[in-house]
């Protein structure tokens, strides 16, 4: 994957779905079933992470890992 596309945690959730559609399993596998909620779309990595208490680090590394499948 070219560095240019990795996902970071300022990217929005509904941005990474659409260029990358299998991280939704991601997102499912986490508890964040509200990631194609119109009220989260705009919601970005970091922000999801903290309203959800998760590790964000592990979180966008499971996330790129699914991107480069």
């Amino acid at each position: 994957m070219e560095k240019s596309s990795k996902i970071t945690k300022e990217m929005a959730v509904n941005e990474i779905i659409k260029k990358y559609p299998k991280t939704v399993f991601v997102f499912m596998d986490y508890g964040l079933h509200c990631a194609g909620c119109p009220m989260a779309q705009n919601e970005t990595i970091e922000e999801a992470a903290k309203l959800h208490q998760m590790d964000l680090e592990k979180l966008l590394k499971d996330l790129n890992k699914a991107a480069e499948e």
